[in-house]
C-alpha cells in the first residue's frame, strides 16, 4: 500500500511539473510572437541557423543532469520549430517524395512545425531556394558506403546558394512489402544508392529476384504499397508512412552507414565556434600546383577534412576541387589562408561556413 501511495505522490509531482512546463512553453510562445513583430518591422531574417545552434550549445553546457545532453537538441528543436511557426512559416525544400531519407533529415534539422516542400530533382531543390519559394533546401552530399553524391557537387558550380548547415543521419535499410513475405515477390525496387549500399546482402539472400533502380526509396515504398508483387528497400519511416511490413531488417552491407546532407540557403551563416567551411577551386597548370595550393592551410594549422575532385565542364582534363576545412571564414587563420590560396588558383569559390554536426542519429 505504501509503495502505491509513493507512486501516486510521484505521479502528482510529475503532473504538476508538466503543467509548469506547459505554462512556460506558452510564455515562450508569446515572446516568440513579439520577436516576430520586431523582426517584421526591422525587415530582418526570421530564422537564423547559427543563433539556433548557439542555443543548443548553451543549454548543453548548462545542463547538470540527469536529463541527457543527447536529448536536449531534439526536445528544444521541436520547441523552437513550433515557436518559429507562430512568427513566420518556414519553408524547406527537399528531394521527395515524402518519407525519403532527405525528408527525414529535413525534419531532424527544422522540426515538425516547418513546412516541407517536396521536389522531383536536386536541380528543383536548388531552384526553389534560389527563387525564394523556400527559405532552405536539404540535399544529400555523401554516404559512408558509396561516397560523394556528385550531382550535388555539380550543382554548386553554377549556383549562388550557400551551405547553411550539415546533417549527419544514420541510415538503416529494410526489405519491405505489403504482406511482409518474399512469397510472390517478382521485383525489388529502390534508389540506386540504397541498392548499392545493400548489394552484397541482395546477392547472398535474394539472387533470383530482379532489382530495379528508381527515383527514390520513398517512391519504391509507394509502389510496394500498391503492388504486392513489389518489395522495396527503404527505411523505418517509409515503412510506417506507407503501411508496409518488414521482410528483413537492417540489410545494409555496413552497419555503420551514415549519410551527410547539406542545408542550402541564400545567406551566409554566422560563426558558432564549432564550424566547417567548404570551398571549390580550380588550380593552375604546373608541377606541384596542388601542393602549393594546400600549403597555406598547413601554415595556418587548418585541418582539411575532405578533398574531392570533379572534371571541369569548361576544359578537358581540368579538374575542380571541393575542400572541407575546419573553421569559419570569419576566423583570422581561415581568412588569411584563403587569401593566400586565392593567389595560387584559377578561381576560388566559398560555398559556405556552417555549424559542424556531431549528431548521427
Amino acid at each position: 500500500m505504501k509503495k502505491q501511495n509513493d507512486l501516486d505522490r510521484l505521479r502528482k509531482e510529475i503532473d504538476h511539473i508538466n503543467d509548469e512546463i506547459l505554462e512556460l512553453l506558452n510564455k515562450r510562445a508569446v515572446l516568440a510572437m513579439e520577436v516576430g513583430k520586431v523582426k517584421q518591422k526591422a525587415k530582418s531574417d526570421y530564422h537564423v541557423l547559427d543563433r539556433e545552434h548557439k542555443i543548443y550549445q548553451k543549454l548543453a553546457k548548462r545542463n547538470k543532469g540527469p536529463f541527457p545532453n543527447s536529448a536536449i537538441r531534439p526536445v528544444f528543436r521541436e520547441i523552437i520549430s513550433a515557436s518559429l511557426a507562430l512568427e513566420h512559416e518556414l519553408r524547406v525544400a527537399y528531394l521527395g517524395p515524402e518519407a525519403t531519407f532527405c525528408h527525414i533529415a529535413a525534419v531532424r534539422q527544422f522540426g515538425q512545425s516547418a513546412t516541407f516542400m517536396q521536389s522531383r530533382s536536386l536541380r528543383d531543390v536548388f531552384n526553389m531556394v534560389e527563387r525564394g519559394d523556400s527559405e532552405y533546401g536539404v540535399v544529400p552530399i555523401e554516404n559512408t558506403t558509396e561516397g560523394v553524391v556528385n550531382p550535388t557537387l555539380d550543382m554548386f558550380i553554377d549556383s549562388p546558394l550557400k551551405i547553411s548547415a550539415e546533417i549527419l543521419l544514420g541510415v538503416s535499410h529494410h526489405l519491405l512489402s505489403k504482406k511482409g513475405t518474399l512469397t510472390g515477390i517478382k521485383e525489388i525496387h529502390s534508389h540506386s544508392q540504397a541498392i548499392a549500399q545493400c548489394s552484397s546482402w541482395l546477392e547472398r539472400n535474394v539472387p533470383g529476384i530482379p532489382v530495379v533502380a528508381i527515383f527514390s526509396t520513398a517512391q519504391a515504398a509507394q509502389t510496394a504499397a500498391k503492388d504486392p508483387r513489389i518489395a522495396a528497400i527503404a527505411g523505418e519511416f517509409a515503412a510506417k508512412f506507407y503501411n508496409l511490413k518488414t521482410i528483413y531488417r537492417n540489410i545494409e552491407d555496413h552497419q555503420k552507414n551514415f549519410t551527410r546532407f547539406w542545408v542550402i540557403g541564400n545567406k551566409a551563416t554566422g560563426s558558432t565556434g564549432e564550424d566547417k567551411t567548404s570551398v571549390m577551386l580550380s588550380i593552375k597548370d604546373g608541377v606541384g600546383a596542388l601542393h602549393a595550393t594546400l600549403k597555406p592551410f598547413a601554415r595556418y594549422k587548418i585541418s582539411l577534412t575532405k578533398i574531392e575532385s570533379r572534371p571541369s565542364r569548361e576544359r578537358p582534363w581540368e579538374y575542380i576541387f571541393f575542400i572541407d576545412l575546419e573553421g569559419h571564414t570569419n576566423d583570422t587563420n581561415v581568412k588569411k589562408a584563403l587569401a593566400e590560396v586565392q593567389d595560387t588558383v584559377q578561381f576560388l569559390k566559398i560555398l559556405g561556413s556552417y555549424p559542424r554536426s556531431e549528431s548521427k542519429t
